[in-house]
């Protein structure tokens, strides 16, 4: 509802709900290729295309768009600074309604390393060679305040990490790269040693590994 209210003009709406993979009650988990394939295609997105990302908040959602486009085999994709917060800011056009675009060929191959299975997680907090870093408030971290789906435990893997998204992002943008890293190093995170990122249902998750590829690092 709120795409069609208002968009940046030929936009398309990436629904992260629909596009994902619905043989779990798990929300919004990646897809398989097929599917992400025929989605994208139908949205009119191609391969070799330039692939731009916004949400309505600013920085929120888009990482997570940009994050599986990748994982897919997207080579160009972006993020817009600022988002669509900005774009109205600086007085740019929007249109309402639906695009239309015509269908294209998405091949998507699905970059299997960049995600991490379970066993990896929990080789990963019994030993100090990965580290696992969680996006969520500090709050539900610690397991004092409620997690937002009903019959979830409170509380945080052992001995993983915590960097609330929040940290990282600041009018709709991310922080510069001193604050960046200074929000991991705080936190007890070294970023010479490899990240697994995590959060509630994977979507802020994106947000800590955009801000770590945006300081150099390449985190899963």
């Amino acid at each position: 509802a709120e795409y069609r209210d208002g968009h940046i003009p030929g936009a398309v709406f990436f629904d992260i709900e629909a596009i994902a993979d619905h043989s779990t009650e798990l929300p919004h988990m990646l897809p398989g290729p097929t599917q992400f394939g025929e989605a994208a295609g139908a949205l009119g997105i191609g391969d070799g295309d330039i692939i731009v990302v916004y949400d309505s908040i600013g920085l929120y959602s888009a990482p997570r768009v940009w994050w599986t486009f990748r994982i897919f085999g997207a080579k160009k994709v972006c993020i817009l600074d600022g988002g669509l917060p900005r774009w109205k800011a600086e007085g740019r056009p929007l249109e309402k309604g639906e695009a239309k675009p015509a269908a294209k060929k998405f091949t998507a191959e699905m970059h299997v390393g960049a995600v991490a299975m379970l066993a990896a997680v929990r080789m990963a907090l019994a030993g100090d060679g990965v580290q696992v870093v969680d996006a969520r408030p500090a709050d539900r971290f610690a397991g004092k305040a409620p997690e937002p789906r009903p019959g979830l435990r409170s509380g945080h893997m052992p001995r993983s990490f915590n960097v609330p998204y929040a940290r990282l992002v600041e009018n709709g943008q991310l922080v510069s790269r001193a604050r960046i890293e200074a929000a991991f190093t705080d936190a007890g995170v070294d970023l010479d040693k490899p990240v697994i990122t995590s959060c509630g249902s994977g979507v802020t998750a994106a947000i800590l590994t955009f801000a770590l590829e945006s300081i150099g690092k390449e985190p899963r």
